[in-house]
């Protein structure tokens, strides 16, 4: 047996500019976001990133780290479209991929299943297949003849996720009330990098169905107790939402100045004395 633990830093030593990088979660629940603050220390820029996006992708995109975003949508859940994607995206700054919900999911399913593409019905009829001319459809061969959209497999360079406990292994558990596809995210991914709240030693009393992540197809793990912080991780906590209200209406340079000039400890440290200073 292999102890794949490691820092948030020494995880994103391993990843490079130009990569498609696929981040877990869905909106401003249960990002790996140490993982992306220690990403946004880094030289590494020029990503494909591949989300079911929330503040991931809005403070990558604001920081210029992205060419391309794959995603059917970038939202803070309690605050519908994420700003800071939006001010990119509206000054040009990445190219978008955009495809519904349920195409992205079988994306991430072919992906994981080696298979060059998936057949689904979502996105027929819709404007999906004039803004994303590039996509095909395919007949079934057997007697329905049904026509589908021929999903293209999600394939990912590699994938961060975060979920609440993990072992050194690589195994990892999640206690909230969704999975948000992030086993297939790590499935469909070379190498895929675990954060959690806790590293326990093993899972003997645990249910089956909550033990999502498998070590076969986790590179790294790293324990970042509050890692999903400022989005839930429930039942662990809840999305800070005054902090992600501030988020939201401050101009980047000032909100990255604050909280993300140093490492995971210090952005803990600066959040407490944000919030200390509202009481």
């Amino acid at each position: 047996m292999t102890d794949k633990t490691m820092t948030p830093e020494e995880a994103v030593s391993r990843l490079h500019s130009g990569m498609t990088l696929g981040i877990g979660g869905w909106g401003s629940r249960r990002k790996p976001m140490a993982l992306v603050r220690a990403l946004l220390r880094s030289e590494i820029t020029d990503l494909t990133v591949v989300a079911y996006g929330g503040p991931d992708v809005g403070m990558l995109a604001a920081a210029g780290k992205i060419r391309k975003l794959v995603a059917p949508f970038a939202t803070l859940d309690s605050i519908p479209l994420e700003p800071h994607f939006r001010a990119a995206r509206q000054r040009g700054a990445f190219a978008l991929t955009e495809v519904d919900e349920a195409m992205f999911m079988w994306g991430l399913h072919a992906a994981a299943n080696r298979l060059p593409f998936l057949p689904v019905r979502a996105g027929l009829g819709s404007d999906v297949m004039r803004v994303n001319p590039g996509l095909k459809t395919v007949t079934s061969p057997y007697e329905d003849g049904e026509t589908f959209v021929a999903m293209p497999a999600l394939r990912l360079d590699a994938a961060l996720v975060h979920v609440n406990r993990a072992d050194r292994l690589g195994n990892g558990q999640y206690l909230g009330p969704d999975p948000y596809f992030d086993d297939l995210f790590c499935e469909a991914a070379d190498h895929a990098y675990l954060s959690c709240e806790r590293l326990v030693d093993g899972f003997a009393d645990a249910v089956p169905q909550t033990l999502l992540v498998k070590r076969h197809s986790v590179t790294g793990v790293v324990e970042t107790p509050n890692g999903a912080h400022f989005t839930s991780c429930a039942p662990d906590y809840g999305r800070d939402e005054p902090l992600q209200k501030l988020y939201a209406t401050t101009p980047w340079p000032q909100f990255a100045e604050r909280f993300l000039h140093g490492d995971e400890k210090t952005y803990q440290s600066a959040v407490q004395a944000w919030h200390e200073e509202q009481r």
